[in-house]
C-alpha cells in the first residue's frame, strides 16, 4: 500500500473515532447547535431593531455574519480533543502504531468539516426560521459561499489544533481559543456595518478577516457589494492554513517526540 493511500485510509479511521466521541460526549454538540440558535434569536430579537441596515432587514445582514462566526469556531473541538490526547498519553500510544504520522491532525481537522456541516443546517434552519433569505444569489453563487464557509472552518481547525498541542488541559485550550478570537470577530462587520464604528476601530475593522469573508459571502448571497473582492476571501482562508498546518506540525512532532 502506498503512503498516500495509508495515510488516506488512516485519517478516515481517525476521523470515525472523533465522530464517535460526540453521542457519547453530546455536550460537545452545544457549540454546534444550541449557541448558534442563541446568538441568531438573541440579535435578531433583542439587538436587532436598534441596529440599521439599510437595503434589507437586519436578519439577512446578521446570518451570513452569525454563520462565519460559528464555523469559525467549530475548530474548538478539535483544540479540546487533542489536549486531551496529549495529556492522557494517547499520542505516545499513537507512535508505537503502525500508522501514518499525519494522520492524527488530518483526522482531526477532517473531522470538523463534517460537524460544521451539522453546524451549517442548524444555522440556515434557523435563519429561515427568523425571516432570513437569499436575495438575488444563484445557486452557484449559494455553494460558493458554503464552500468558503467550510474552508474557513477547516483552517481555524488547524489554529485551534495549534492551540490544543500547546495547552497543557483541554480547558486551558477552549479558553485561550475563545480569549484569542472571540474579540476579532466582534470587532468586524459579523453584526454591525464596519462604516458604523468609530475612527480607528472601524480601519481595524475593515481590515479584520473576518470582514472580508463576511461582506464575501453577504455579496454571494444578499447581491451586496463586498468589501473586497470575494477571492481575497478565499485567499485569506488558505494562508490561514498555510501558516497554522506547519505550524500545528512541527508542535506535534515536538509532543509526540517527548
Amino acid at each position: 500500500m502506498s503512503t498516500f493511500a495509508l495515510t488516506f485510509e488512516d485519517t478516515l479511521v481517525l476521523a470515525r473515532r472523533n465522530l464517535m466521541r460526540i453521542p457519547r460526549q453530546p455536550d460537545l454538540l452545544i457549540a454546534y447547535t444550541i449557541q448558534p440558535v442563541m446568538f441568531v434569536l438573541l440579535f435578531v430579537y433583542v439587538f436587532g431593531g436598534a441596529i440599521n441596515t439599510p437595503g434589507f432587514d437586519y436578519v439577512d445582514f446578521l446570518m451570513p455574519g452569525i454563520i462565519v462566526q460559528s464555523i469559525a469556531f467549530g475548530g474548538f473541538v478539535t483544540a479540546l480533543g487533542l489536549s486531551e490526547d496529549v495529556q492522557k498519553g494517547l499520542i505516545d500510544r499513537f507512535r508505537s502504531l503502525p500508522m501514518s504520522r499525519a494522520a492524527v491532525l488530518l483526522g482531526r481537522t477532517t473531522s470538523d468539516i463534517l460537524l460544521n456541516c451539522l453546524s451549517l443546517c442548524v444555522l440556515f434552519a434557523v435563519g429561515f426560521a427568523a425571516g432570513f433569505n437569499f436575495i438575488g444569489a444563484t445557486v452557484g453563487e449559494i455553494a460558493l459561499g458554503i464552500v468558503l464557509l467550510l474552508l474557513l472552518g477547516y483552517a481555524f481547525s488547524w489554529i485551534f489544533a495549534l492551540v490544543g498541542l500547546y495547552s497543557s488541559t483541554p480547558e486551558t485550550a477552549n479558553s485561550i481559543g475563545f480569549t484569542a478570537i472571540f474579540p476579532l470577530t466582534f470587532a468586524s462587520s459579523i453584526f454591525v456595518p464596519a462604516a458604523t464604528m468609530p475612527d480607528g476601530l472601524r480601519q481595524f475593522a475593515e481590515a479584520n478577516p473576518f470582514t472580508t469573508i463576511a461582506d464575501a459571502v453577504r455579496s454571494l448571497w444578499l447581491n451586496t457589494p463586498a468589501n473586497s473582492d470575494v477571492w481575497m476571501a478565499f485567499v485569506w482562508c488558505f494562508a490561514l492554513i498555510a501558516v497554522f498546518a506547519p505550524l500545528a506540525v512541527a508542535r506535534y512532532r515536538k509532543v509526540a517526540a517527548r
